[in-house]
């Protein structure tokens, strides 16, 4: 008895985006996101610096499976650019995104100097290879390289 050929996988079809001769770009740096149990209010905002108002530049509603298919195309989206440019680094020592992103200019000799003021506290502490610096996570859990003794 000879096996009957497996049918070949066909290929989605993609949708061919239109795109009309009015519509407008918007620059959003800021995106307000709430939520119903049928869909997802995704509010884009363009934040200056020195300004607490954000005004609201586009609101796009969404599925909740359109959503998580968003997510999973931003994840895959990101993961080439990183290849591509490096690494996108999200600052960790600020109050919030917004702080970091819109702080007062520094000059740059002021972060060279204050670099060299870290290495000066680090050195007067010695090199204890005992100590361990202890860091907490926004979790509140201790780092996972942390050793459990």
């Amino acid at each position: 008895m000879a096996e009957k050929p497996k049918p070949k996988a066909k290929m989605p079809v993609q949708p061919r985006l239109e795109m009309p001769g009015d519509l407008s770009s918007v620059y959003a740096n800021l995106v307000r996101i709430a939520h119903s149990p049928s869909e997802l209010v995704f509010d884009f905002a363009q934040l200056l610096p020195g300004n607490m108002k954000a005004p609201v530049q586009a609101r796009v509603l969404m599925s909740p499976l359109s959503a998580k298919l968003l997510q999973r195309a931003l994840a895959e989206n990101i993961a080439k650019y990183e290849a591509t440019f490096g690494p996108i680094n999200i600052p960790k020592k600020q109050a919030s995104l917004a702080d970091y992103l819109f702080q007062q200019a520094q000059n740059p000799g002021a972060k060279a100097d204050e670099g060299k003021k870290e290495d000066e506290a680090s050195e007067d502490k010695g090199n204890d290879d005992e100590a361990e610096d202890k860091t907490v996570e926004d979790t509140g859990e201790e780092s996972p390289e942390e050793d459990a003794s």
